[in-house]
């Protein structure tokens, strides 16, 4: 369990926590990095010092016969005592390896290193328990065949580590001032740079309730924008529901009003003084025929905010449109026969290539049972004459199309009126059916949720009365594997 996990991620902490983490972890390589500079720093003037005695020293060798001689005169031998911090330890051997003069206890080079002439090289070594520095050199002799002279200066370490030490507390110190002051400057320039955010949620909770115009996006910063774009998106859509919401309310205050005005009248009517069996038979009558008119625009109402509310939030799956169909004209066959309305299916039959779409097949069969509805409602038919209503299910396996057909031999639409129909409560003149002018802005609302066009033709062009044909057209984009 993690004992500083916040309850919240606060975007504040994350950020300096990113930016002050790295600051904090590299100031500690900083400090063996510096360490290890200033230590080779503090060693190249004393190094070079160690060669410059080692070449003096060398230059000291001489010859007494055939035999190499060394003295070391005096003053030079009190100079290399003269160090208080250090010590100074020489040693010069023969050809033969043989101790010239100095500390014989100076280890020799490494053996399989390879021998250079009259230069000087410089070696890490301990003598006496101490580490040193030692610069070496091989020195040539004029003698024929004779093997070269070895002069070893060493030298501990202590001025070297002083310098060191010196030099890490002259870069180091500033940088216990120059930390916190960092990590301040970052938490300054965060909050400077999180403080379009802060303005932004003051703009947000200083707005009215009601307010839902949209947020400039211009005044955010450029990685802030796509968020405002996605809550201006959000109040576009939460907007048009409140809209969808008092449109749907004033639709149903306006379409009970009238049912319910007539039912109170009726009501008043049956309970009048002097009222007779007949008067009170019609009343009831008439209440009755408002009760069915009520409940049937209250049912459209719902449907009406089923479909604009679904969106895209509606669950979808593959629908047999053939099978929706047949399923629709087979509940509407017996209001059908009430009417001597012919109604009927052709076309393709279901489970045929083709005949599915994507979408829900609840809307889609309210789709159609309002324009069953609607031809049954709007088609004269007698005993003698019986209307004729046909529903159709049409595949076109080139232009990946499929097409739902509803069709009446009623009086037909006027061009006029064709573009109306589909708004809501719109309901045509001159026809005495009972109806809520809602059937097909449903229609249309259910069409466009899954994608498809609706229009609306003659059925016999030319002719009286030429019928009216409701054309539904989706568009089929199944793989044929989920069609087989």
């Amino acid at each position: 369990m993690n004992v500083f996990q916040r309850e919240q991620r606060s975007l504040f902490g994350e950020i300096l926590d990113w930016m002050l983490t790295p600051l904090l972890l590299l100031w500690p390589v900083s400090l063996v990095l510096t360490w290890l500079v200033a230590q080779s720093i503090a060693g190249q003037p004393f190094d070079r010092a160690l060669e410059y005695n080692a070449r003096a020293m060398a230059q000291l060798i001489t010859l007494r016969g055939d035999r190499p001689a060394f003295v070391l005169p005096r003053p030079a031998r009190e100079l290399l005592r003269a160090d208080d911090s250090d010590t100074v330890y020489y040693q010069v051997r023969g050809p033969r390896g043989n101790l010239l003069s100095g500390e014989r206890e100076l280890p020799a080079p490494p053996l399989e290193e390879k021998m250079v002439l009259d230069e000087v090289r410089i070696r890490d070594d301990v003598i006496k328990g101490f580490d040193v520095k030692v610069a070496y050199i091989w020195v040539s002799l004029p003698v024929a065949g004779s093997q070269p002279a070895l002069v070893q200066v060493a030298e501990t370490l202590e001025k070297r580590s002083v310098l060191a030490t010196e030099i890490v507390k002259g870069v180091m110190l500033p940088q216990f001032v120059i930390l916190p002051l960092a990590v301040l400057l970052v938490w300054l320039a965060l909050v400077q740079a999180i403080k379009p955010l802060n303005q932004l949620e003051e703009r947000i909770r200083a707005r009215k309730p009601d307010d839902l115009s949209a947020i400039d996006a211009q005044a955010v910063p450029l990685e802030v924008a796509p968020l405002v774009d996605s809550v201006n998106d959000l109040l576009l859509r939460l907007k048009d529901s409140i809209a969808t919401q008092k449109r749907f309310l004033a639709d149903a205050a306006h379409q009970l009003k009238t049912p319910l005005a007539g039912l109170r009248m009726q009501a008043d009517l049956a309970q009048r003084e002097g009222a007779s069996a007949e008067d009170l038979k019609q009343s009831l009558r008439q209440i009755g025929r408002a009760s069915i008119r009520a409940t049937h625009s209250v049912n459209q109402l719902l449907s009406l905010a089923r479909a604009e509310s679904s969106g895209s939030a509606m669950p979808r799956a593959v629908c047999d449109m053939a099978e929706l169909c047949m399923s629709v004209v087979r509940d509407s066959v017996p209001r059908a026969l009430e009417k001597h309305i012919d109604l009927g299916y052709e076309g393709t039959r279901p489970g045929a290539p083709g005949v599915r779409v994507q979408g829900n097949a609840t809307l889609i069969k309210e789709m159609i049972r309002n324009l069953v509805d609607n031809a049954i409602n709007y088609t004269p038919s007698s005993f003698e004459a019986p209307g004729i209503i046909t529903a159709r299910v049409l595949t076109d396996p080139f232009g990946r199309m499929l097409v739902l057909q509803v069709e009446d031999s009623g009086p037909g639409v006027p061009e006029a009126e064709r573009e109306l129909i589909f708004q809501p409560f719109y309901r045509a003149l001159g026809t005495e059916v009972d109806g809520s002018g809602l059937g097909l802005p449903i229609v249309l609302e259910i069409a466009q949720q899954h994608g498809a066009r609706v229009s609306l033709e003659d059925t016999k062009p030319g002719q009286t009365p030429p019928g009216s044909r409701f054309v539904v057209r989706f568009n089929v984009t199944l793989p044929e594997e989920a069609q087989d």
